[in-house]
């Protein structure tokens, strides 16, 4: 599947940085499916990281990106189910290793603690970054 669309969503803690990463795929030439939320009053992150799942196992998107204040809930949410590999990426080296070696399809950020220039430099190196293989694909895998 190639990359043409990436889904984003947050929760409360998360939207502005929501709005710079969004900006940042469209520049890139990517459309972006924002699954929300619009307005900073408080949501529960597991219906983001639900929604966002969905558009992965629809084949609807490849990859999605999800930020909450701590990047941990929406982290734990996604993962509980089976097509969503996401990992918590705090800089361009763990989001470009959970590509390589992981072959993760969701990155997930920290709204609450991450600059939005760290922010963009983690997409960056989890779009940039691809699939190893190898002696990593047996393992990968494993989690299917």
């Amino acid at each position: 599947m190639s990359l043409r669309a990436v889904a984003i969503a947050s929760d409360h803690r998360g939207i502005a940085l929501k709005v710079v990463l969004s900006e940042a795929l469209r520049v890139r030439g990517l459309e972006v499916v924002d699954l929300g939320p619009a307005e900073e009053q408080a949501v529960d992150y597991p219906d983001f990281a639900d929604a966002l799942a969905h558009e992965i196992s629809s084949g609807k998107v490849a990859r999605g990106v999800l930020i909450c204040g701590s990047g941990i809930g929406m982290s734990i949410a996604a993962n509980r189910h089976r097509e969503v590999r996401a990992a918590l990426c705090h800089d361009a080296a763990t989001a470009r290793l959970s590509r390589q070696h992981n072959d993760a399809n969701v990155l997930t950020l920290p709204g609450a603690t991450m600059s939005d220039e760290d922010a963009q430099t983690c997409l960056s190196a989890f779009l940039d970054t691809g699939f190893e293989g190898g002696r990593h694909a047996r393992r990968v895998a494993k989690l299917a």
